[in-house]
């Protein structure tokens, strides 16, 4: 079993990025746009009652894939890591694996915000991604995020973590996938 966490800030890629790494290889995706879309048809984003059963639905997969006969799983998601408890949940998801002897990797994708704002508008990102088809709110969101928290890592930042950056400007999403799996023997 190995999980591979694919994070970096909105727009970059993540999700493109693993569905060419499940294409490539055995591993199955779950885009964290998966469970926000779903909770979001509920509860608004951000809410106590969005983030706990955003939570227990993410979870409970994990758990379920974790002890199954799966390969693996791609989980994407935003980090901040000026954010204590964005690092504690990345841990938590961390633990579920490792607990049942799971291979667990960590990428980082990063793009400058001149990309992003153009891969905001993508037809697969609006299509996969509902609550981002609204693009002037989507495109808000963005650049608040941009200006509000740190979502590309400082080298050698974690002792406990080791963390593959790639800088996926100009390569494509293919390309980046080729590189996780060739890292990570997927």
């Amino acid at each position: 079993m190995k999980l591979v966490i694919i994070t970096g800030p909105p727009a970059v890629g993540k999700m493109t990025v693993g569905r060419m790494l499940e294409k490539i290889t055995d591993l199955r995706l779950f885009h964290n746009h998966m469970s926000i879309e779903l909770v979001n048809k509920f509860f608004d984003f951000g809410t106590k009652e969005f983030e706990r059963l955003d939570k227990i639905i993410r979870f409970e997969i994990f758990k379920e894939v974790a002890k199954s006969k799966l390969n693996g799983i791609i989980f994407t998601i935003v980090w901040d890591f000026d954010f204590e408890e964005d690092e504690v949940y990345i841990d938590e998801i961390i633990e579920v694996f490792k607990k049942n002897g799971s291979e667990v990797y960590i990428v980082e994708l990063y793009a400058d915000l001149k990309v992003r704002l153009e891969r905001n508008k993508n037809k697969d990102r609006l299509e996969q991604k509902p609550s981002k088809r609204d693009l002037e709110m989507s495109e808000k969101s963005l650049l608040h995020s941009e200006s509000e928290y740190r979502m590309v890592s400082k080298e050698n930042e974690f002792e406990n973590k080791s963390i593959y950056k790639i800088n996926n400007k100009n390569i494509t999403p293919l390309e980046a996938a080729k590189m996780i799996k060739a890292k990570f023997n997927l």
